[in-house]
C-alpha cells in the first residue's frame, strides 16, 4: 500500500467522551486531525459505546459529553465539509458487525491485548470484570473495519489494538473469502509436504487458529517457507490457510504512528484528567493564568535570589512547547543565574497559552450557543457514515451466505 496522503485513501478514529477536552488531546490528537482531514477522506466519531466499557454504571452524562466533545473538536478546526463527524452509536453497524466479528474471534486473541490486564490494574477500584470490558478491542476492530479503513492514527500504546484489527480481518477473510474449494485444495497442498511435515503444519495451524498463538504461526511460515516440492500456487494457498486470508471483504488496516504528545500536565506529568493537572480548550484566561502561575517550579529556588535548573522545573517543559529560542536562551540564563524570578519566567507561557486557545474558545463559544447546529453535524454525518457502513456490512452478510430474503 503506498504511504503518500491521497484523498481515495481513508482514516478512521474516534475518542471516548468523558469531559471537556484539554490541550493534551489538542497538542496529541486533534492537530493532527486538522491535518489528515485535508489530505485523507476522514471518518471521527465520538465512541460512546466505548465509554460504557468503564463508566457502564454513571451512563447518564455521556450524552452531554458527546455534544461537548463534538464542540472541543469543531472549536479545534474539525470541519464537517472535510471530514465525517458523527457518533457511534447512530451507526448501530457498529454494534452488528462486532456481534459477527465476535462468533470467530478466539477468546485468547481478547486476553492477550496488553491494555486489558493494564487498564484493570489501573482501575482496579472499578468492576471491570465483564463481557464489554474484554471485547472493547473488538469493538474498536468493528468500528474500523465497518469502513475498510486504510489507516488509523495511534500512538505506540495502541498499536496492539490494530494488530488484533489486522488478524480478525485475516480470519474473516480466511473463513468466508476464500476460492471453491480453497480447504480442500490446501489440504492436498498440506500432503504434498509429506506425512510428518503435513502433521506439524496441521498442529501449528490449528495452535494459531484456536488460541492465536503468534509464534506458532511464525514456525508455520518458516516451515511453508523451507518446503522444495510445492508449487508457487500451493504455498500461497497453504500460507493463506495458516493465516487467514482470500478474498479480501474487509481489508487489513495500517497504523499511522502519531507523535507523542509533548503537552506536560500542571505538575510535569502526562496532561491527564486523572491527575487534575489539565488546562482545558475552554479554560478562561483568568484560570489560565492562575493555573500557570502557581505551577511548581524547581525546589532550590526557594527564594528569588536562589538560582535554578529549568530541566527541573514543569514550567520550561511548558516553554519547550510554546517558546522561541530567544524566549528559550532568556529562561536557561535567567533561571541559572538567578537573574530572574520564577513568576517572569511563566508570564511567556501564560501569554502563548492564552494566545493559542483564543481563537478555539471563541469558535466554541459559538458553537455553545447553537448546539441545535452541533446536533445537525452530528446526524448528518451519522447518515452519512451509515451509508458507508451499511454497504461493508451488506458484502460481511453476503460472504457469511446470512443475506436476508424478504
Amino acid at each position: 500500500m503506498s504511504t503518500t496522503p491521497s484523498q481515495n485513501q481513508r482514516v478512521v478514529s474516534g475518542m471516548r467522551p468523558t469531559g471537556l477536552l484539554h490541550l493534551g488531546h489538542y497538542h496529541g490528537v486533534l492537530k493532527n486531525w486538522v491535518e489528515m482531514q485535508l489530505n485523507y477522506e476522514c471518518f471521527f466519531f465520538v465512541a460512546d459505546w466505548h465509554a460504557l466499557t468503564t463508566h457502564y454504571e454513571t451512563p447518564g452524562g455521556i450524552s452531554q459529553h458527546v455534544e461537548d466533545m463534538a464542540i472541543d473538536w469543531l472549536a479545534a478546526g474539525i470541519s464537517p465539509s472535510s471530514a465525517t463527524i458523527f457518533t457511534q452509536s447512530h451507526v448501530p453497524e457498529h454494534a452488528e458487525l462486532h456481534l459477527l466479528l465476535s462468533m470467530i474471534t478466539p477468546l485468547g486473541w481478547l486476553e492477550r491485548v496488553p491494555t486489558y490486564k493494564d487498564q484493570q490494574e489501573k482501575l482496579k477500584e472499578r468492576d471491570l470484570a465483564t463481557y464489554g470490558f474484554l471485547g472493547y478491542p473488538l469493538l474498536q476492530s468493528a468500528d474500523i473495519l465497518i469502513y475498510k479503513a486504510d489507516r488509523v492514527p495511534v500512538g505506540e500504546d495502541q498499536v496492539a489494538h490494530i494488530e488484533l484489527t489486522r488478524e480478525v480481518a485475516r480470519r474473516f477473510n480466511h473463513l468466508y473469502g476464500r476460492e471453491p474449494d480453497f480447504e480442500q485444495k490446501a489440504e492436498q497442498a498440506a500432503n504434498k509436504m509429506g506425512k510428518k511435515q503435513a502433521k506439524m503444519y496441521r498442529d501449528l495451524r490449528r495452535q494459531y487458529q484456536e488460541r492465536g498463538d503468534a509464534e506458532a504461526l511464525n514456525v508455520g511460515r518458516a516451515l511453508l517457507e523451507s518446503q522444495q516440492n510445492l508449487s508457487l500456487g500451493d504455498r500461497e494457498r497453504l500460507f493463506g490457510y495458516l493465516e487467514g486470508s482470500g478474498k479480501i471483504i474487509l481489508p487489513e488496516p495500517q497504523a499511522a504512528l502519531t507523535k507523542a504528545s509533548k503537552m506536560p500536565g500542571l505538575d510535569g506529568q502526562k496532561m491527564s484528567k486523572s491527575y487534575n493537572n489539565t488546562i482545558s480548550l475552554r479554560e478562561s484566561p483568568d484560570s489560565v493564568e492562575k493555573k500557570i502561575r502557581t505551577m511548581p517550579t524547581d525546589p532550590a529556588r526557594g527564594r528569588r535570589t536562589d538560582p535554578g535548573d529549568p530541566a527541573k522545573c514543569p514550567v520550561w517543559q511548558f516553554h519547550e512547547v510554546y517558546s522561541d529560542e530567544t524566549t528559550k536562551q532568556w529562561v536557561q540564563e535567567g533561571c541559572r543565574s538567578a537573574g530572574i524570578g520564577c513568576i517572569e519566567c511563566k508570564q511567556p507561557v501564560i501569554a502563548a497559552v492564552q494566545a493559542e486557545l483564543a481563537p478555539i474558545q471563541r469558535r466554541a463559544a459559538e458553537f455553545e450557543q447553537d448546539r441545535g447546529r452541533v446536533r445537525d453535524i452530528l446526524r448528518e454525518g451519522s447518515e452519512a457514515a451509515r451509508q458507508v457502513a451499511r454497504e461493508t456490512l451488506a458484502d460481511v452478510m453476503e460472504a457469511m451466505s446470512f443475506t436476508h430474503h424478504l
